[in-house]
């Protein structure tokens, strides 16, 4: 779940002057810098990624507690008299991956043009796309590995997003936190799977709105005229310049809020089909999966339509 600026908290600020005072520390890191420094949401545990992989206050273990999967591809022009063609436009990102914010990982793979079951087959769409992925690997308390969209730090993560046009973050939240009134709510409360759609493209997000509520998967623009600003949104819309999903090529990006019933309801029907990453895999490949993965793609594609990488 992202949150939009708030009151610096004590934490962030010691974190921050002590990340000034390291000589030599990359700048990536550093929270002190040129951007302003913003406070993790109520119950993150870490200020940033970077704290969260070299904490001793709070240490976990990348392979056990985390993991970290990316792919990049790989494109190459050798040739001085003939005009090469680069072509990777977009990025998909689940920064709360695995058990953390369950159902992104599977998603962000399936939209990249991968079997959400083995990242390392060969793709199973001819159009793929580069992606990241920070996932909760542990058996309970995954949340406490969650690190606000803002304070997202990773070398990695952020270098994928500033070589693409455009970046697909994927998140997971509850319905109850949106703060949409009994008599507003949409859809009805027997049936909360709803998509927040965020960001600071607005072609992005409207390509977004539409192809998923046209696929039939309820989905509102969190920056419309009709929401913005409204009930609980403001944490849920994006629009903060520092979220990872604004750190792209043009400074602007999207990202999907998912409710866990929305999530819940493209795997199988049982509890665990959902609760556990057994159950994603082997029960994603049906007709609802699929709907949203694509309904996310034709989306991308209309984002790229009108976009040249010069």
């Amino acid at each position: 779940m992202t949150f939009s600026e708030r009151t610096t908290s004590r934490r962030t600020v010691l974190t921050a002057l002590a990340a000034a005072a390291t000589a030599g520390a990359p700048l990536v890191g550093q929270l002190a810098g040129a951007a302003p420094a913003y406070a993790t949401s109520e119950n993150d545990q870490y200020v940033s990624n970077t704290d969260l992989y070299t904490s001793t206050e709070r240490p976990v273990v990348e392979g056990t507690d985390y993991g970290r999967r990316f792919r990049r591809h790989e494109q190459f022009d050798g040739y001085l008299s003939k005009v090469g063609a680069y072509t990777a436009k977009t990025a998909i990102l689940a920064i709360h991956g695995g058990q953390i914010e369950r159902g992104t990982s599977e998603l962000c793979l399936a939209i990249a043009g991968y079997d959400p079951s083995d990242a390392n087959k060969t793709a199973l769409l001819p159009t793929v796309h580069d992606y990241w992925m920070f996932e909760g690997m542990r058996s309970f308390n995954n949340s406490e590995l969650h690190v606000t969209s803002v304070n997202c730090d990773d070398h990695v993560a952020r270098a994928l997003a500033a070589s693409h046009l455009n970046t697909l973050s994927l998140h997971g939240c509850q319905y109850n936190k949106l703060g949409i009134p009994e008599t507003m709510i949409w859809p009805s409360q027997s049936d909360p799977k709803l998509v927040v759609v965020g960001g600071l493209d607005k072609t992005f997000r409207e390509a977004l709105a539409y192809e998923l509520n046209n696929a039939g998967f309820p989905a509102l623009d969190a920056l419309s005229d009709e929401w913005r600003g409204r009930y609980n949104l403001p944490d849920f819309d994006g629009a903060t310049t520092n979220n990872i999903c604004n750190r792209t090529m043009t400074g602007a990006g999207a990202q999907l809020e998912i409710t866990e019933d929305m999530r819940r309801s493209l795997f199988g029907p049982l509890p665990t089909d959902f609760d556990n990453k057994s159950g994603r895999i082997a029960t994603w490949n049906n007709p609802r999966f699929l709907g949203f993965r694509d309904a996310c793609r034709r989306a991308i594609a209309t984002a790229e339509a009108g976009q040249k990488i010069l």
